[in-house]
């Protein structure tokens, strides 16, 4: 086993080298003042797209060459996200991203049903820039689709969901999403076939923005909260699975 990979998350030394060298591209996100809480946020954004999946090390001196960052300013933001249970410390070995297990998914779709939920029942204020994000979302996953693209579709149904909880127009529940969605996405890595997983949501997604468009929120209600548990079923099957192959090796 390399220091690149741990259970859960089969990463090659290149993809892990991309993934940092690339980081470079986001150096201006942190402008003059550079705090651990951007350099956390960056970080998150790229675990939700995916970009670093579970197991990845998190190799101090290239992320910190990428973001031209202080190491002091960087374990600061590691320690943040090792509290959102994004990544977790191995003593001497290094910090990694974390690899769930069903009992984290079954939490996280609980936290998601309270939250989405009570957004899409219930919208704060005018809905319509939460509205045309979830359009572009589910118009982006379809695209991705079609070009056989599931990773990004995956990418595209965490966006999406994050448009339907800022309809509870709230900055602290966008926060805290961005932080379950996150995991969310630590999660998709678990299934063996993305697009197996993924296509049957895309028309999930669709009949969910048709509903919010139309104004029924009811009914928009009710059809998300049965598409959470549908997801939940899978992805804990998936992951009863994984622990039973495991467990024959």
């Amino acid at each position: 086993m390399t220091d690149e990979a741990r259970p859960g998350g089969a990463v090659s030394a290149d993809m892990t080298a991309t993934a940092f060298s690339d980081l470079a591209n986001d150096r201006h996100l942190l402008g003059r003042t550079s705090t651990a809480d951007l350099v956390a946020g960056i970080l998150r954004g790229r675990i939700a797209e995916g970009q670093l999946p579970p197991g990845t090390r998190l190799a101090e001196e290239a992320i910190g060459a990428a973001l031209a960052v202080s190491r002091n300013t960087l374990r600061e933001a590691f320690r943040l996200l090792t509290h959102e249970r994004l990544l977790v410390h191995e003593l001497n070995r290094g910090v990694f991203v974390r690899t769930l297990t069903a009992d984290d998914v079954t939490e996280i779709y609980r936290v998601r049903r309270i939250v989405e939920c009570a957004a899409v029942r219930r919208p704060v204020g005018d809905p319509t820039e939460a509205l045309t994000r979830a359009r572009q979302a589910v118009s982006d996953g379809e695209q991705a689709a079609r070009e056989g693209r599931w990773d990004a579709v995956g990418t595209a149904n965490i966006r999406f969901h994050k448009a339907l909880a800022s309809l509870a127009g709230s900055e602290r529940v966008d926060e805290f999403m961005d932080g379950i969605l996150a995991e969310l996405r630590l999660v998709f890595h678990v299934m063996a076939n993305p697009r197996v997983f993924h296509e049957p949501y895309l028309s999930g997604n669709r009949a969910l923005v048709t509903l919010l468009d139309a104004g029924d929120f009811e009914a928009a209600e009710r059809n998300l909260a049965t598409y959470l548990d549908d997801a939940e079923a899978e992805l804990v099957g998936a992951y009863a699975g994984v622990l039973e192959r495991d467990e024959r090796r």
